[in-house]
Order: C-alpha cells, then sequence, then structure tokens
C-alpha cells in the first residue's frame, strides 16, 4: 500500500507551486487543500508551525502508518518521508 501526501497551499505561495511541479514530474499522487478556504485547515497549519500560516505545510502518511509533518519540504524529504 503507497503511502498519501497531503499539501496544504495557497494560490499564490511560489513554493507551494515548485513543489506540486516536482511531485507531478515524479508521478507522486498528493491531495492539495488551500489553506485560504479551509479555516480548520489554516488551524492545523498555524499549530504545526508555531502559529504561522507556513506553506507549502506537507503531511507524509507512510506505508507503515507513520504521520510525518513537514514545512516547505523538498523533494527528497517528500519521497524519503514515504519510504521511496
Amino acid at each position: 500500500m503507497p503511502g498519501t501526501v497531503t499539501m496544504y497551499s495557497t494560490t499564490w505561495c511560489g513554493y507551494c507551486r515548485r513543489l506540486k511541479g516536482q511531485l507531478d514530474r515524479e508521478g507522486i499522487a498528493y491531495t492539495e487543500i488551500n489553506i485560504e478556504q479551509d479555516a480548520a485547515s489554516a488551524a492545523f497549519v498555524e499549530k504545526a508551525n508555531g502559529g504561522n500560516q507556513t506553506v507549502p505545510t506537507v503531511v507524509v502518511v507512510a506505508p507503515t502508518g507513520v504521520d510525518v509533518t513537514m514545512t516547505n519540504p523538498s523533494l527528497a524529504q517528500v519521497k524519503q518521508a514515504l519510504g521511496a
């Protein structure tokens, strides 16, 4: 069973666009959530980032079931969290 990737982002975030492009090129599926349109997700991002709405915030659930939350991760970090 493959892991899952959830990316919390905004429409204007250049780092988010870059990471999405990299994930797309690598064929890594992800779910994107715009924190400007979802207050609960914005609150999650704030909690994960010391009160800041820093994006991209990425949650990877590895095939082993372990959750890894990362702020502005590199493609390599996402792949490592997935166990790829």
